[in-house]
């Protein structure tokens, strides 16, 4: 029986970085998704814990972790949980990304091949253009003073969400309940710190047209690391069409689709997630980096075409 999940934090380049952890065992590390924080985690920490060293951190700019001014790329969150590992003395860790913490994952996985164990993407952003309407409409001028606006009237709308969220529960409705899901997570954006926070994030990596920012051109390096994808079927918000990119692109890939699940197939199927991903952990070996074949690797095109090497 694993232990409670124990809240804690560190200071990492003079910020605080908020995090969950339990367990003993191989390490996972979890990211969460935009507007959200390590509590999207807490249906699943417990099982996972009972074999796992499980370290669910609140990203910058999320939660109870700083929100300064500063880097919120991708890439910068890909440093930021390289140097929180690395603080926690974990060296190499299976890496679980939802969202956002999909597309750190992949960032991860490319920019840190040596601390990766497997890469295990749900819901992720970073594999094609597409995106729900409402986080394009986000980047658009102007979002500041409309998320302000609505935080000072937070309390009946989130009255108001909960309720389309029941009624959505009661009736089956996967995506009306996950949409209510995503507008309570901008209603709880309290303090403008938040709020900005979360606009650079988004910005960095959407704008009118979609995903601006993906992983597409390189994720065929993505065939040296285990990979496993897990995609609600009902998503509104990252479709599910882009689990088949990924099938295309990495056919190594284990590909589950979860029938009747949304944007959060691991709130909404929380027994079905862990027995996925502690399967796929179980029956797969760590990655190991080799200079060798990842020189290799790219070499080539993205569609695996060689090409001369310059010398």
């Amino acid at each position: 029986m694993a232990s409670a999940p124990v809240r804690e934090t560190r200071i990492v380049h003079g910020h605080k970085r908020a995090f969950l952890r339990a367990g003993d065992g191989p390490p996972l590390l979890l990211l969460h998704g935009i507007g959200n924080n390590c509590s999207t985690w807490a249906g699943v920490i417990g099982r996972l814990a009972e074999q796992h060293t499980v370290i669910a951190p609140d990203l910058l700019g999320h939660g109870d972790s700083d929100k300064p001014r500063g880097d919120y790329s991708i890439a910068a969150y890909a440093n930021g949980m390289r140097d929180l590992l690395t603080v926690l003395d974990v060296e190499r860790a299976t890496v679980v990304g939802h969202s956002l913490g999909g597309g750190i994952a992949l960032q991860f996985a490319y920019q840190f091949p040596e601390r990766c164990n497997r890469l295990a993407l749900v819901g992720s952003g970073g594999l094609g253009p597409e995106l729900s309407a409402g986080l394009r409409a986000a980047t658009l001028p102007g979002a500041e003073l409309v998320l302000t606006a609505l935080a000072g009237v937070s309390g009946p709308l989130r009255t108001g969400l909960r309720t389309v969220d029941w009624i959505g529960s009661l009736a089956g409705w996967r995506q009306v309940r996950d949409l209510a899901e995503a507008g309570d997570a901008l209603l709880g954006l309290r303090d403008i710190e938040a709020r900005r926070a979360f606009l650079r994030t988004l910005r960095g990596v959407v704008d009118a047209r979609g995903q601006a920012v993906t992983a597409l051109d390189r994720l065929y390096l993505a065939d040296a690391i285990p990979m496993l994808v897990i995609w609600g079927d009902l998503d509104p918000i990252v479709p599910s069409v882009h689990a088949d990119t990924v099938r295309t692109l990495v056919p190594s890939a284990r590909v589950e689709m979860f029938a009747g699940a949304g944007h959060w197939p691991h709130l909404d199927q929380p027994d079905r997630f862990c027995d996925a991903l502690l399967d796929f952990v179980a029956t797969t070996e760590p990655a190991e980096h080799d200079l060798d074949s990842w020189r290799a690797l790219l070499a080539q095109n993205w569609d695996g075409v060689p090409r001369a090497v310059a010398r």
